[in-house]
């Protein structure tokens, strides 16, 4: 079995989730990079980790890696990245690619003059019901789409209590509704239904306290060159942890529920929903699948479950959807006469 020498760059809440996922398929020599030493160690304690670097020229310096998996705050994942790329490494990213379009021109053809790969871990994209349901759509058997719906909901005080605290304070960290989570539902809709050509946007802060970032967002969409409409919705803060893209057909409907693992499919009115796949509930499993399929391409098995091109797209509508969205474009009702 092919070993691959992965430096893991950030051991944070993701940094930590990728540690202990790529150590769980048994394909990777795992090393750690941290600048916080008192987390650096307690990582690489609990799992066992005996290379650590302070910092990036240190691992560079060593030189006994092949991968970067960049899990640092998202502003900084382009130096980083260009920086491993100079030193002829292949980079895995975590999403988003990054917050603005500076660099990530140059990273690209840096890339290909260097002949390395990359990826963007948009970890959806990996979850097996949702690559099944991609299949089907695919192959025609519900017909042409037609439409998309993404809905998304959970409450952060109970779920990420730690928000007030971390890089979702600021959009300029990465943080905010629509870099943190609408990106997931929005990359998910253009792997099923093609990319994003046109939108508009409306976002707010309502509800969560101790930040000031916007909580709620809508987006309506055009994919595939304007032929399939679409609509994303999310908050953070209802009580119903709710996670699913819609996708309707012509000749039929399919239904990816994350919270469940499943993908669903209608075909018929009052026809009952039908189980088409159904996968793992255990969050850390969907992981392991990004961590075995990243590293099948790497071997020429398969492409990747993002490419850079693609996160690089959801990145150009992460930023249409921040500018549309402070900036909406109301139409108010007709004056009665």
């Amino acid at each position: 079995m092919v070993k691959h020498r992965i430096l893991i760059v950030g051991v944070g809440s993701i940094g930590e989730r990728h540690t202990r996922t790529f150590q769980r398929t048994g394909r990777a020599d795992l090393a750690l990079c941290e600048s916080n030493e008192q987390l650096r160690k307690t990582v690489a304690d609990r799992y066992g980790i005996a290379r650590t670097y302070a910092g990036l020229d240190d691992a560079l310096n060593d030189d006994r890696f092949d991968v970067g998996l960049i899990c640092t705050p998202s502003h900084l994942h382009i130096p980083m990245a260009t920086q491993l790329v100079k030193a002829n490494k292949h980079v895995f990213i975590e999403k988003p690619l990054s917050l603005s379009l500076d660099g990530v021109s140059a990273l690209v053809k840096l890339i290909k003059e260097k002949g390395v790969k990359s990826a963007v871990a948009y970890t959806y994209r990996s979850h097996p019901a949702l690559r099944s349901m991609k299949e089907a759509i695919d192959s025609g058997r519900f017909g042409e789409p037609v439409q998309v719906i993404g809905t998304w909901g959970q409450h952060f005080p109970k779920y990420r209590p730690a928000y007030r605290e971390i890089y979702y304070t600021s959009r300029k960290t990465g943080g905010g509704a629509i870099q943190d989570v609408l990106t997931h539902a929005i990359n998910a809709g253009e792997f099923l239904v093609g990319p994003v050509s046109r939108l508009m946007a409306d976002c707010g802060h309502q509800v969560l306290e101790g930040v000031t970032v916007e909580d709620t967002v809508h987006v309506i969409t055009r994919h595939s060159g304007e032929k399939v409409m679409g609509c994303f919705s999310l908050n953070q803060h209802q009580a119903p942890n709710e996670n699913t893209v819609t996708v309707v057909c012509k000749k039929g409907t399919c239904k990816w529920d994350l919270n469940n693992a499943r993908w669903l499919s209608m075909a018929e009115p009052e026809g009952g929903w039908k189980t088409e796949f159904q996968f793992s509930t255990e969050r850390d499993d969907i992981f392991v699948n990004q961590a075995n399929l990243f590293m099948d391409a790497m071997e020429g098995k398969g492409n990747f479950a993002c490419s850079l091109e693609e996160g690089l797209q959801t990145l150009r509508v992460n930023l249409t959807v921040l500018q549309a969205a402070d900036n909406p474009n109301w139409v108010s009702l007709a004056a009665v006469p």
